[in-house]
């Protein structure tokens, strides 16, 4: 790109850099990587909405997970299991028409708000809170959330079985799942993703695509994606308990491995027997997804594997340990 540079006098070519800004956040000072629009020949910063506005969503994020309040995708899926609209779920709460809509649109939440959130996260804690508060719904809104209520309580049972499989996955956000908690539905769906769009996908090469989703989405808004863990293999980042989710995704019929041979080979293809799930990935999701697959549509799986290993985290990483997020800022994806 480029850009006319006051300094240089002329119109120059630009380039980004990486550096720490502090933000004021809720009066609070956060200090993040901030990606930066400079000139290549003088270092002059030009003004980027795009990059700014990641960087500010960068700290807002920060902000959150020091104070562990719930991220903006977080309270729409609060909401959404209910089936309420932005304005029927305020109501509910008592809080002002507009207030969801603003925090599911980036604005912070205060503590208290939070704390409710929180509480109401729970199916059988909505349906006390619906019980013992005086609500601003109509009886048609109640009927519909109780309905709701009862679904979630059927579907709880499918959820006890599966609980065996989350022990697997660390619940806690933290820096080595991208600040997520393991989210099976995204990893899944990110999975059929990439086997639509690819006419051949082999395990090797979907296990990379899926790494640096996560780490790419990370490194531009805070958080990854599925919360995986992605430990240092001999062919590259590979997501931890691979085997279990991929068992998983067979058990559930979504995606299965069918091994296939070609001139005595053996080879991992990835088939998908779901279509893509619509709601489950933003549009920002779905837009890194669309980009890594651009990236590496003409990798085969040894070209994204040798690839991935000059990635700063999978050097600086040993086998079996788990390469940390904080390696997002040095991954190498234009």
């Amino acid at each position: 790109m480029r850009r006319y540079c006051d300094e240089c006098e002329r119109e120059v070519e630009t380039k980004v850099i990486s550096k720490k800004e502090t933000y004021d956040v809720c009066g609070e000072p956060i200090e993040v990587d901030a990606r930066v629009l400079v000139c290549a020949e003088c270092g002059e910063e030009f003004y980027s909405e795009e990059l700014d506005n990641a960087t500010l969503v960068s700290a807002y994020n920060e902000y959150r997970r020091k104070h562990k309040l719930l991220f903006p995708e977080e309270i729409r899926k609060i909401r959404e299991q209910y089936g309420l609209s932005q304005r029927a779920f305020s109501r509910l709460l008592n809080w002002g028409d507009k207030t969801i809509c603003r925090y599911e649109n980036g604005s912070i939440q205060d503590k208290a708000h939070n704390s409710l959130l929180l509480f109401l996260r729970e199916p059988e804690n909505m349906r006390t809170y619906l019980t013992d508060n005086e609500v601003a719904l109509t009886d048609r809104q109640k009927d519909k959330l109780l309905a709701a209520l009862d679904q979630l309580k059927r579907n709880n049972k499918h959820k006890m079985e599966r609980d065996f499989f989350n022990d697997f996955f660390t619940r806690v956000p933290c820096e080595e799942n991208g600040y997520r908690t393991f989210d099976y539905d995204k990893f899944c769906a990110m999975v059929v993703f990439f086997a639509r769009k690819s006419t051949e996908l082999l395990k090797t090469k979907l296990m990379k695509l899926l790494n640096y989703s996560d780490m790419v989405f990370y490194k531009e808004n805070g958080v990854s994606i599925s919360g995986l863990r992605y430990a240092h293999l001999p062919y590259g980042p590979v997501p931890e308990n691979y085997d279990i989710l991929f068992g998983a995704m067979a058990a559930d019929h979504i995606a299965h491995i069918e091994i296939v041979y070609d001139n005595g080979y053996e080879k991992h293809q990835v088939i998908a027997e779901e279509e893509m799930p619509k709601d489950v990935l933003s549009a920002d999701e779905l837009a890194v997804l669309e980009r890594v697959y651009n990236k590496f549509a003409g990798f085969g799986s040894v070209d994204i594997s040798n690839y991935s290993h000059n990635e700063k985290g999978y050097a600086k990483t040993k086998p079996g340990e788990i390469i940390s997020y904080s390696y997002a800022k040095d991954i190498q994806f234009n």
